[in-house]
């Protein structure tokens, strides 16, 4: 028996039930009259959008979402739909899969494997479904799955057992770096030990500080990838299957590591900025790499029409610096504005004067420059509408070295979850497409510039030592001994840790920002503010 389905890699909007029924009954239409399809899939929880979080405590949302299966149910026929949606039943809520056919519910799948780690918190929501689900569909037998299921032994099996000859898997994967390869590699090894072809549609887009990827692909009973969709994009992939097996079409290549990267921030500022309403996007453009790097990604994202940069130079920016800055702008077609800042600090200093009397300067003089700035920037902001964007990376928020109501002032950290060694490499492909940053920026040592002469290294390790230390504490749970014992400096690793465990209050204060690595501040790593654990 032949059968053709339809792959619809889609980005949906968290809690717009009526947008995300709209998407789907639209691209279900696609899938029948363009391309033909017998059944078209998509991705997990589309009804509503993933991760809904808190919205699925909410009564009159599981039920707005339940009532909109039977309207979509109604709104298509001539091809099956396979969705995903949050299901009541009994008292419990189930993370579900419905087959829907004129009018009709095929077959309904419940989520087995419920994730509870890094990003994930669906056991707080569902309950977990306990049973395999095979239906058969144009002379075909095919098994539902969702997501985690195809990550855990016995699943695919008790599946294929049950019947299945082809297995749908609907899926909400976040985007890290690798992860593409990874979630490849093991669920074709799981493919091939079951015998049994499979069918991977993957959600795209960005929500809040995760993005998806996309990358859908299907692969026949070897384990052999035979299809695969764009990743970062919307797609619509189609697969014909004869006697259960998939046969070969066009296969997109995966982006390498910092091209990937590049392409999960662009898309990660593009839906936050246009899925929450705003006009564009704003930042301070200090000459410096972290806001050079945040400025391209926000041009590439958006556009340069919808960006704007605001210079704000004191008394201890560097000429060069301001170059710089004025060549960026000039290079990504953005409006710019230049608005020196030293005669707010000079006021605020005269304030402050009879409080500080008979105090030294230190970073409390440093800061204020920091907030006056984040003041012009997020008055410019309010008025035009624009989200501001910071421009502090992970090795900064991992240390401490921001200033609280200054750099850190913002509504979206793009480079939150971006080392600092990683900025320099997205800064060098960025250039390699075409060149927006002076190489000046990327080669000069990194200063704040808020004191004369000021250097990162001055208060931190070279990042080429700091960032592997933060790696190994932040990611990998290390031990101060074990970084020490794979040939690091202890008083590297004291300095580095000390200052990671002391500015958790920092962190939690931070705008959201956009997971790439294993490992995120925000939802991937909670610890507490108040705390005497010392990891040195």
């Amino acid at each position: 028996m032949s059968l053709t389905i339809a792959l619809a890699q889609t980005n949906f909007w968290v809690g717009d039930i009526a947008a995300n029924i709209k998407h789907l009954v639209a691209a279900a239409l696609c899938a029948r009259d363009e391309y033909h399809a017998d059944l078209v899939v998509f991705p997990e929880l589309c009804i509503i959008g993933y991760p809904a979080e808190d919205l699925l405590l909410r009564a009159d949302f599981i039920a707005a979402a339940n009532n909109a299966i039977y309207q979509l149910a109604d709104a298509v026929d001539g091809i099956a739909m396979v969705v995903g949606f949050p299901e009541k039943a009994d008292g419990q809520l189930y993370n579900s899969a419905v087959v829907l056919q004129q009018g009709v519910m095929l077959a309904k799948y419940r989520k087995q494997a419920l994730p509870n780690y890094g990003v994930f918190d669906e056991q707080r929501y569902f309950a977990a479904g306990d049973s395999p689900c095979v239906f058969e569909y144009n002379g075909t037998f095919i098994g539902l799955t969702i997501c985690e299921d195809v990550w855990r032994a016995g699943i695919i099996e008790a599946t294929r057992e049950a019947g299945a000859e082809i297995l749908l898997t609907l899926n909400a994967s976040p985007y890290q770096s690798g992860k593409s390869q990874l979630r490849e590699a093991v669920i074709c090894q799981q493919v091939k030990a079951a015998g049994l072809a499979l069918v991977y549609v993957n959600q795209v887009g960005g929500q809040d500080e995760l993005v998806f990827d996309g990358a859908s692909f299907v692969a026949d009973a070897q384990g052999k990838i035979i299809y695969r969709a764009v990743e970062f994009a919307e797609d619509m992939g189609l697969v014909h299957f004869v006697g259960g097996q998939p046969i070969a079409a066009a296969c997109s290549p995966l982006y390498a590591d910092v091209a990937s990267e590049y392409r999960a921030l662009t898309l990660g500022i593009k839906d936050y900025v246009v899925k929450n309403g705003f006009h564009g996007a704003l930042l301070g453009l200090s000459g410096g790499i972290d806001s050079a790097l945040v400025l391209a990604l926000a041009v590439d994202a958006l556009g340069a029409d919808k960006v704007e940069a605001v210079l704000m130079p004191s008394r201890y920016t560097q000429a060069m610096s301001n170059e710089d800055a004025v060549l960026e702008a000039q290079a990504l077609g953005v409006k710019y504005h230049i608005i020196p800042i030293e005669p707010a600090v000079a006021a605020f200093t005269e304030m402050l004067a009879d409080v500080f009397a008979g105090s030294g300067k230190d970073t409390t003089e440093e800061n204020i420059q920091a907030r006056c700035r984040g003041i012009v920037l997020m008055a410019i902001s309010n008025k035009q509408g624009k989200l501001l964007l910071t421009t502090g990376n992970k090795s900064e928020m991992s240390v401490g070295y921001a200033t609280l109501y200054g750099d850190m002032a913002g509504g979206f950290a793009p480079i939150k979850d971006v080392p600092k060694l990683l900025v320099y490499q997205l800064a060098k492909y960025r250039n390699s497409l075409a060149p927006v940053i002076p190489e000046r920026v990327i080669i000069r040592a990194p200063s704040a510039e808020l004191a004369a002469d000021q250097k990162d290294e001055d208060s931190l390790p070279p990042y080429e030592v700091l960032d592997p230390i933060l790696e190994r504490y932040v990611e990998c749970d290390q031990t101060a001994e074990a970084i020490i014992a794979a040939g690091f400096r202890p008083e590297d690793v004291a300095r580095a840790i000390s200052l990671v465990d002391r500015n958790e209050y920092k962190r939690r204060q931070s705008p959201p920002g956009i997971k790439i690595t294993s490992r995120a501040f925000g939802r991937d790593r909670r610890y507490p503010i108040t705390s005497g654990y010392r990891g040195f």
